[in-house]
């Protein structure tokens, strides 16, 4: 029951969301956005798998159950949900015109090309797969050069094929398109790579890459990197030496050091004497300042000004960006942690960075809660610098029957990828800490660690078992490219909850307090998306912890490309070792280790050669690399109905059976 009006118990999906609408016109204007924006959550847990019951007592919900659906039928079920949202956005007027430009031929250099001219032809790559797996295996591995000869090319604003005249964006937007998720842009440092054949004409697509930022916050990879306190201050008791003496005291003078004070000095809030010998005073008030300078920002957000800050390309007075009320809030509250660490230091004996003061400091919990605040400020500035996630990486076909997502894997760690980046952002002015000390700040990047996750929690991952000795592409002798699994994510999230609930979501957070809370500013917090969602959720009345959990936790892996990546993620030291030599010695030597290891056996698979073949270039095409334009029904599966109900009214059954158990 929403308002005393009762939510139909079948009706479509799409329709569902038309008639909160109507239901919302029912209701008084108070309650009009709360309604709109629960009928759209409710659509999306059904999309999502929920099963949902309607009766006289309201709506029950059940979420989808982990490890109870075999793991073929709970991939279909995550498949179809991403599925639902990707397809909403295949129909938008302009992602669909923008399909069939791609697909539209025009001429380049005396010949007519397509986005169908840089998709290889399955019948001939077939056919040459037939005739090098006749060769003897011992001399296939060299020969299949000529099937396939991959290289990494970078996608540039702007630049455009050689070989067609598309925009190199454009051709990696159309097959980002064939992924069973949402083409979306993400804030933050990001990159993107086109894997292509050289072996054939035009160079077709292999597949496709992208890097973004790293996510700051992932328990399982944090442990492991060692940039947890636990796991930091179990390090510094085995070896409390000068080497991590001398990191602390740096460490933090520089934390400090790098914060704009003049204005908080100038207007008496601290005075310079404080910041050399902090006491609890000066602490108390500068989150003083910071609380009222976040309240000020939620009152007056001043986007126009953040939005410039974050744009590439612009000049930015980056002494007027730190003196906005978001970022006088962000100096004072972290120099209110520095300062608190230092007085907690000081306390615990740290004189001088000597071996025998920090024995001192990790014998009290005041010092190590000191360390601990380093550790964490060290982490928010290397996060989104020297490491970086894979955000996109697949095969398209007919390369994906031939186990080409482990070619574009590899090729994601390698070299060509890390120098591209490196170059990318070396003058890179990063916006955070730029707003944080007035001035630009531009860190020399160095990337040493990629970090990714499976779409699935469960079943054969292409990341899985992709393991090269480092000497076969000209690293030294003992070291791995690997990918390596860490873990599982907890399930937790809002990728579940789509467009139309997001946008039903702004008149219902503005509700929050007097001001927005979250206003999707680059600075403002992580996961704006996220927050939105639970305050709103909060609002209405329904559980935000439960919801969020969206039952669909994946696999983390962690790619080492440097053998000191955690000492330069830590600050201990500004010069990586790379695993691998920054020359084309190495893209070969994995394209070489690639073929013998998987395309050499594979092509004497017949069904393998009989899926390649099936990707044929003839009108009209049906090749799997091209994008699938879903319908447009006058209405799709209903709300409590169809596959997703089906398979979780089999989750509910053994879920009762297991219980009855």
């Amino acid at each position: 029951m929403l308002g005393g009006v009762t939510v139909p118990a079948a009706v479509t999906i799409a329709r569902i969301r038309e008639e909160a609408i109507a239901l919302a016109g029912k209701l008084d204007a108070h309650w009009a956005p709360d309604a709109t924006f629960t009928v759209n959550v409710l659509a999306d847990l059904r999309a999502q798998g929920w099963l949902l019951r309607v009766d006289r007592r309201g709506i029950s919900a059940m979420p989808p159950l982990a490890n109870v659906l075999p793991v073929a039928e709970e991939k279909n079920r995550i498949r179809a949900a991403h599925l639902i949202e990707r397809d909403a956005q295949l129909r938008q007027p302009s992602v669909r015109k923008f399909i069939m430009d791609m697909e539209r031929r025009r001429p380049h250099r005396g010949e007519w090309h397509s986005i169908f001219s840089l998709m290889r032809d399955g019948r001939q790559l077939a056919a040459l797969a037939q005739k090098y797996a006749e060769l003897p295996l011992g001399h296939r591995a060299d020969a299949l050069r000529g099937l396939v000869d991959p290289y990494v090319q970078v996608v540039k604003p702007g630049a455009a094929c050689e070989h067609t005249g598309l925009i190199l964006l454009d051709i990696w937007r159309y097959f980002r398109h064939t992924w069973t998720t949402t083409y979306q842009s993400t804030p933050g440092r990001k990159m993107f790579f086109l894997i292509r054949d050289r072996a054939a004409q035009n160079h077709p697509i292999i597949g496709i890459g992208a890097l973004g930022s790293a996510v700051v916050q992932l328990s399982v990879r944090d442990e492991w990197i060692g940039w947890t306190a636990p796991r930091l201050i179990a390090t510094l008791r085995e070896n409390p030496s000068v080497a991590w003496a001398r990191w602390l005291d740096r460490s933090l003078r520089t934390l400090i050091d790098d914060v704009l004070i003049s204005d908080f000095i100038k207007h008496g809030d601290i005075r310079r004497a404080e910041i050399t010998t902090p006491t609890g005073d000066v602490v108390e008030r500068l989150r003083e300042i910071s609380k009222k300078e976040r309240a000020t920002h939620h009152l007056y957000p001043d986007r126009g000004q953040h939005k410039k800050a974050s744009a590439l390309g612009k000049t930015i007075d980056w002494r007027e960006q730190a003196l906005t009320h978001l970022f006088r809030s962000k100096r004072a509250k972290a120099l209110a942690d520095l300062l608190e660490a230092r007085e907690r230091l000081q306390e615990a004996g740290f004189r001088r960075p000597v071996a025998a003061d920090l024995k001192k400091v990790l014998k009290t919990s005041q010092g190590t809660r000191a360390v601990q605040t380093v550790l964490r400020r060290i982490k928010a500035g290397n996060v989104g610098i020297h490491m970086m996630d894979i955000t996109v990486c697949g095969a398209i076909a007919p390369y994906n029957h031939l186990i080409g997502g482990k070619l574009v894997s590899l090729l994601m760690a390698s070299p060509d990828v890390i120098r591209a980046y490196n170059h990318r952002y070396r003058k890179a002015s990063s916006v955070i800490a730029s707003s944080i000390a007035g001035e630009s700040v531009q860190r020399k990047p160095h990337l040493v660690l990629f970090g990714t996750t499976s779409l699935y929690g469960a079943g054969a991952s292409q990341y899985n078992r992709v393991r090269m000795a480092a000497d076969v592409a000209g690293g030294r002798p003992g070291d791995t490219l690997e990918f390596k699994e860490l873990g599982r994510t907890v399930g937790y999230g809002s990728y579940h909850f789509s467009t139309a609930t997001m946008d039903a979501i702004e008149p219902v957070v503005r509700r929050l307090q007097r001001g927005r809370p979250v206003n999707s500013i680059f600075g403002e917090g992580v996961n704006p998306k996220l927050r939105k969602v639970r305050g709103a959720l909060d609002i209405v009345g329904l559980p935000s912890d439960l919801l969020l959990q969206h039952g669909s936790p994946r696999i983390v892996y962690a790619v080492p490309v440097a053998s000191n990546f955690r000492d330069v993620l830590l600050g201990r030291s500004k010069n990586p070792t790379y695993i691998l030599p920054d020359a084309s010695i190495a893209t070969e030597g994995i394209a070489n280790f690639w073929r013998d290891r998987w395309l050499a056996r594979r092509i004497e698979r017949g069904d393998v050669i009989d899926s390649v073949a099936s990707h044929a270039l003839t009108y009209p095409i049906t090749h799997g690399a091209r994008v699938s334009l879903p319908e447009l029904p006058e209405e799709a599966e209903t709300l409590f109905s169809g596959v997703a109900a089906q398979a979780f009214e089999r989750t509910s059954s053994r879920a009762d059976a297991e219980v009855s158990t």
